[in-house]
């Protein structure tokens, strides 16, 4: 079932031992919202360490009612790691770290609108990447995550015996390469079809975790468009089934937007998908994204 509503759990269903924030269980397969947080403000690295704490054991986290200058935005993620820059779309003139996620009413694309990890095709996908609503539409918007632990963890052992030791090509070039849509004309987003969105990299099919150890898939949609040694065509029905699988609604939680709101999820064990069903209304993110490390 697709999560449209974070439900309140008892304190002895929280995930783990908090101390300094609180932690409520969002959805069945993943997410949980904190309380206890102004994330304008510096934090000890006890408080920190929660943080990241909950985001290992949630997947992805959520915080209501948020005030954040890019600066502090900036601040409170380089507290995770360095910071990317998005390779094929500009940041913000005045915050190159900062991608300005906007569609305008008249907008017919949206930034995200399938789903995908971030970058996964960069030779050391991110970490993570935490999103702040600044302006939303009074309805539609919603973004959905996925688990890609459970969906791993639930294919038969013969799949997973099969997938074993497969790698996957990674690359931009269907988003952002010379053939591809170009974003400047039916979106607010600043990229433009080019030709160094043409390069692949290689990344396990199933992918190790490396803070919790865990295995899980690693797909990404249109990044990841066929199997090393394979064509697309050959390709197709085996990633075709696995980015099916891994969306399934009993994998997956649903966010529902207010001004304020920030999420920050684990680009290593979740997909995302950004709805594009609020046509005639502006909806304005800004977006961090936190570097990671090569999978293995």
């Amino acid at each position: 079932m697709v999560v449209l509503a974070g439900p309140k759990v008892k304190p002895e269903e929280q995930a783990g031992e908090y101390r300094h924030i609180g932690v409520t269980r969002y959805g069945p397969a993943l997410g949980a919202v904190i309380d206890g947080v102004d994330l304008s403000q510096d934090f000890d690295d006890e408080v920190i360490a929660e943080i990241r704490k909950a985001l290992l054991e949630n997947l992805v986290i959520f915080f209501r009612d948020q005030e954040m200058t890019p600066e502090q935005h900036l601040a409170f993620a380089r507290r995770f790691g360095t910071l990317n820059q998005h390779d094929q779309v500009k940041g913000m003139e005045e915050y190159p770290d900062i991608i300005e996620v906007r569609k305008e009413a008249d907008d017919e694309r949206n930034f995200g609108g399938a789903w995908h990890g971030d970058v996964t095709y960069l030779e050391e996908p991110p970490l993570g990447s935490i999103l702040y609503a600044k302006e939303v539409p009074p309805i539609g918007g919603d973004t959905l995550w996925s688990n890609c632990y459970l969906a791993f963890e639930q294919l038969s052992s013969g799949m997973r015996e099969m997938l074993d030791g497969k790698m996957v090509i990674h690359t931009p070039a269907l988003i952002y390469g010379v053939a591809s849509r170009d974003w400047s004309k039916d979106s607010s987003m600043d990229s433009h079809p080019n030709e160094t969105a043409h390069y692949e990299t290689e990344h396990p099919l199933i992918r190790t975790h490396p803070e919790t150890g865990r295995k899980c898939l690693y797909v990404s949609g249109a990044y990841t468009p066929r199997l090393k040694d394979m064509t697309e065509e050959e390709s197709a029905p085996l990633l075709d089934f696995l980015m099916t699988h891994l969306t399934r609604e009993p994998f997956t939680c649903r966010w529902r937007w207010q001004a304020g709101d920030v999420a920050f999820w684990d680009n290593r064990c979740t997909l995302h998908y950004a709805l594009n069903d609020y046509s005639g209304y502006r909806r304005i993110m800004h977006r961090v994204t936190i570097n990671g490390d090569r999978p293995y």
